[in-house]
């Protein structure tokens, strides 16, 4: 599928899963992400393998970020980021409960919005090792607001945070 460039939009998506084979649900999303209308992915972080953040009592997550052109608004985006969600078991039982999917828009094109169903800049994307040292390996340049590069953030956490360790898979 062709997209039209100048009506296009650069979008960061963060990805996690650790439930039920969580590195082949995360390789799985990136080719559903990929298969959607008005997406086409340009660059796709390795995996990482990341203890969890806020609920300690799961086991560790799989991670990794992917860069997409779409020429889908940041809302429609979002639904069909919360469709695969559901397509693959998401249950929302309690803030940052295990799941089988997680897909956050980190980034929409650099643009500032607050609704009831999207923050972007994502508002605590910035303080997550375990989305900075994924992007920071694909695109070490990318801004993410007023907070630095991808790459400055996660040298920041990686030495403040030595708790939040991400490894390569």
């Amino acid at each position: 599928m062709q997209i039209d460039m100048r009506t296009s939009v650069m979008a960061v998506i963060a990805l996690g899963s650790n439930l039920d084979q969580p590195a082949q649900q995360v390789q799985a999303a990136i080719e559903a992400v990929g298969l959607l209308p008005g997406v086409i992915v340009q660059h796709v972080s390795s995996l990482y393998q990341t203890k969890p953040v806020g609920y300690a009592a799961q086991p560790d997550f799989v991670n990794a970020v992917m860069l997409v052109s779409t020429t889908l608004d940041a809302h429609d985006l979002l639904q069909a980021l919360q469709n695969l969600e559901n397509r693959f078991g998401r249950v929302r039982s309690f803030r940052n409960a295990p799941r089988t999917l997680d897909l956050d828009i980190v980034d929409y094109g650099g643009q500032s919005l607050h609704s009831s169903e999207l923050d972007l800049p994502h508002p605590r994307a910035h303080e997550r090792a375990f989305v900075m040292v994924p992007l920071a390996q694909i695109m070490p340049d990318y801004p993410i607001g007023e907070h630095g590069t991808a790459v400055q953030l996660a040298q920041q956490l990686l030495q403040n945070k030595p708790d939040e360790a991400v490894a390569p898979l």
